[in-house]
């Protein structure tokens, strides 16, 4: 099963594989910048960070719409965001790396 093929198991309500592709590729960036926060010329995530990417997709995805929202309740649902692009638990995930020059 490729990447767009387990976005739409897990959001059966999404189609478009142009908008799932769009939360995919934003996921490998931020994986990347996270990953080698000094730059690299990679252009892929690393397989172990697959499962994350697909995660950090569908987090973005659930919440478009309410970006950036830091506080929010209504009819007894509350919601807070301690981050306006991705949950801190799956940033948390990426182990920064380094290399030697």
């Amino acid at each position: 099963m490729d990447m767009i093929e387990l976005f739409k198991a897990s959001v059966p309500e999404e189609n478009s594989e142009e908008l799932i592709m769009q939360y995919l590729d934003t996921a490998q960036s931020i994986i990347l910048a996270h990953r080698f926060p000094f730059g690299t010329d990679r252009t892929e995530v690393e397989p172990q960070y697959k499962g994350l990417q697909l995660r950090i997709a569908i987090d973005l995805y659930n919440k478009r719409g309410a970006e950036g929202e830091k506080a929010h309740s209504e009819n007894g649902v509350s919601r807070t965001y301690e981050s306006s692009w991705v949950s801190q638990q799956l940033l948390d995930e990426i182990v920064p790396k380094a290399e030697v020059l």
